[in-house]
């Protein structure tokens, strides 16, 4: 009965992800949904900023504690080890759903692209940015990232072992290619807004430390051979001198960002 309910608890925490990252494309891209990012202010600028600002803080704190090593030591002895990332998984769905929720527009355009084939354009890269970002969670392992394959494991009675060390397509280019597919989907936007400007600043201001925490933690568990790839591939941006090309090529090892 026990390895039933974990494995529906791992299902309801995936799909709490999964419905929630849909609502968050059109939330960010103002497209379909009632509410977006850029809707009509509803309040004075600062109170505003304040709310954002704490939104995204708490959103932050959730996604960078609770991802530590040390941190998931102490948890585990709450939340049982197979519900864990299930666990961090719907916690960072229900922050993400209160960000949207209370997010508060506050007006004002930096820019506006008005061109119809310019805005196309602009709306393909926005894609592209999110195509890139699950992308890169199944070349990781899509299943394992969210928490779903831990409790389909612990269902069937069988051993989870971490991933291995591997450089798959996108990581052979970026160190962190989900993270530039959240950047580039934060920021291309034909109509550029003092709300999303806000947004775009503090997420990347947030990326470019969690990226440092991260490999971190990378180098922890794997070494030489993270120091290694991290000599070799940039971190955020596909261009820069490559050190030890050939070595790349082999397919034994990819990064876990």
């Amino acid at each position: 009965m026990r390895r039933t309910v974990y494995f529906l608890y791992g299902i309801i925490a995936y799909l709490a992800f999964f419905g929630t990252i849909l609502y968050a494309i059109a939330f960010v891209g103002n497209v379909v949904v009632s509410k977006t990012i850029d809707g009509d202010p509803q309040m004075p600028t600062v109170p505003a900023l304040l709310i954002d600002g704490s939104l995204l803080l708490l959103f932050a704190l959730q996604h960078s504690v609770m991802a530590r090593p040390a941190f998931k030591r102490w948890w585990t002895r709450i939340i049982p080890e197979p519900l864990e990332r299930s666990t961090y998984v719907l916690l960072a769905s229900c922050c993400l759903m209160l960000l949207m929720w209370q997010w508060q527009p506050i007006g004002g355009v930096i820019w506006d692209i008005s061109d119809p084939t310019a805005q196309a354009i602009i709306l393909g890269i926005y894609l592209i940015g999110w195509a890139i970002v699950f992308l890169s969670t199944f070349l990781i392992n899509h299943f394992d990232l969210f928490g779903l394959k831990q409790s389909w494991l612990y269902f069937r009675n069988k051993p989870y072992q971490g991933l291995s060390f591997r450089i798959p397509f996108l990581y052979r280019l970026v160190r962190h290619p989900l993270y530039l597919g959240f950047l580039i989907a934060f920021w291309a936007t034909s109509t550029m807004t003092v709300t999303h400007l806000f947004f775009a600043l503090l997420t990347t201001a947030y990326i470019l430390t969690a990226i440092q925490l991260e490999e971190r933690d990378l180098i922890g568990i794997y070494g030489d051979k993270y120091l290694d790839y991290r000599s070799q591939v940039p971190m955020i941006l596909p261009f820069g001198k490559r050190k030890k090309e050939q070595s790349m090529r082999r397919p034994s090892l990819s990064a876990n960002s």
